[in-house]
């Protein structure tokens, strides 16, 4: 079992910068692939990016390439996504997610077996 923990969201004008963290407990995060998907209102949970255990995979949503980065620190038990040049439809929560497939940073959503609990994230225009 794992738990996971978001934090760093926000409020932040267009073209703004966030970094969100994704810290880890119970389990040492080596032995997952990690994902970031977010949901806004009334919308479905959405992939935005994932990456290896070993970090040397990474995928990201076409929505937030070139703009997003993620990242990981496995002695630290942590997953970051840095978002910058923020628009408004980036607002939504951000939830981070383990998966026991950890080669694969899958963008389905059903190829995870932790989440964490969201971290909002509000983008004015």
């Amino acid at each position: 079992q794992v738990q996971l923990v978001e934090s760093g969201g926000g409020l932040v004008q267009a073209g703004g910068s966030l970094r969100l963290s994704c810290t880890a407990s119970g389990r040492t995060l080596r032995s997952y692939a990690m994902g970031w998907f977010r949901q806004a209102p009334g919308k479905e949970r959405e992939f935005v990016a994932a990456i290896s255990w070993s970090g040397d995979r990474i995928n990201y949503a076409d929505s937030v390439k070139g703009r997003f980065t993620v990242s990981r620190d496995n002695a630290k038990n942590t997953v970051y996504l840095q978002m910058n040049s923020l628009k408004a439809e980036d607002t939504a929560v951000y939830y981070c997610a383990a998966s026991l497939i950890a080669t694969m940073p899958s963008a389905a959503p059903l190829r995870y077996d932790y989440w964490g609990q969201g971290t909002q994230v509000t983008v004015s225009s």
